[in-house]
């Protein structure tokens, strides 16, 4: 399949508005914290990781109880069945609140690059997700109306046939309607903007690439007020593609001195014990740092990375890391800085 390219998406909005859905209010905090890292588009990792965790049962609803499930973001590119996870969630988050619990999907950078239209790392698997019977139909209709604009992209000099050719290898059966949920207005545009890219949860944050130095000064309802302004189209997109933002920061999960310190200042600015972070992956398994205050939980978990399956768990004080079905405690926090 032909490169998707970014500008692809200014000429495909008005598809934008097919499909709505609404998310429902937050649950209380609880005790016991389960966290996953990165899932790109892994749908039987995702399962058999939230089965090991006890949080569904075999047919995949919700047994966790009054049990928080944090997932840290980046649940779609990849691999081929972010639909089929980002589905599995939204039934999740109300079996869970049924019970008491708690389901907290963070927004990562590759939430935000759909969002967006960067498709750079969408595979041809997640367009064919979203086709239907009518998928033929809406590309066909879509190109009639828009094919005098597409033929200017290409240069103008290009006949009827290569023109057809070259549109039906951009625009994949399924990628418009892709398009239209992934917006503001879509199903999935929705359910994204109802949740959050920061979470202090007893007490420990929990976000996709960090907290940086640049971003300690804003409150947390702040932060997350400008990555879903900027998602919405109401704010700058500037947060959503800061390397020192909360979806693409990579300092947290650095090895020089200064770092360490960059964490102790970040925690203190924000009254928390600890951070708990994906985005960078950790191949070999959920990795502490700087003395038990940061925990890299982004572990290759799908299948394009051929990482560790892991969870965290947080319960009564005692942080767990479970890797590849083998659990080991994780220290309490060095309280020297």
């Amino acid at each position: 399949m032909a490169k998707i390219r970014t500008g692809l998406t200014a000429w495909l909005v008005v598809a934008a508005t097919m499909i709505l859905a609404v998310a429902g209010p937050a649950a209380a905090e609880e005790s016991r914290i389960v966290a996953v890292g990165d899932l790109h588009g892994d749908y039987d990792a995702f399962r058999a990781i939230v089965e090991d965790a006890g949080l569904v049962n075999g047919r995949g609803k919700w047994i966790g109880g009054k049990t928080i499930f944090v997932q840290t973001g980046d649940i779609p590119d990849r691999g081929p069945d972010t639909l089929k996870i980002i589905r599995h969630l939204m039934k999740l988050e109300k079996q869970a609140r049924r019970k008491g619990g708690r389901v907290v999907p963070l927004i990562g950078n590759h939430e935000a690059m759909n969002m967006l239209g960067d498709l750079r790392y969408v595979t041809a698997e997640e367009f064919a997700a979203f086709r239907t019977r009518k998928s033929k139909r809406l590309r066909d209709r879509y190109f009639r109306e828009h094919r005098d604009e597409f033929r200017a992209r290409q240069g103008g000099a290009i006949d009827d046939e290569q023109l057809r050719a070259k549109f039906d290898a951009d625009v994949p059966l399924g990628l418009i309607e892709h398009r239209a949920a992934w917006s503001p207005k879509g199903e999935i545009g929705l359910w994204i903007l109802q949740h959050d890219a920061l979470v202090k949860l007893n007490g420990a944050l929990f976000v996709h690439g960090g907290v940086s130095d640049a971003y300690a000064g804003f409150s947390i309802d702040e932060i997350n007020a400008k990555v879903r302004g900027a998602l919405a189209g109401g704010e700058p997109h500037a947060i959503l593609t800061d390397e020192l933002g909360p979806l693409w920061y990579r300092g947290a999960a650095g090895e020089d001195e200064a770092a360490g310190a960059e964490v102790n200042r970040v925690l203190t600015a924000f009254e928390a014990e600890r951070m708990v972070i994906g985005h960078t992956p950790s191949l070999d398994g959920i990795r502490p740092r700087f003395g038990g205050k940061v925990i890299q939980i982004d572990t290759g978990i799908s299948g394009a990375y051929g990482g560790v399956r892991s969870w965290l768990e947080i319960e009564n004080g005692a942080v767990t890391a479970h890797n590849a079905g083998i659990a080991t405690p994780i220290p309490p926090v060095e309280t020297q800085p």
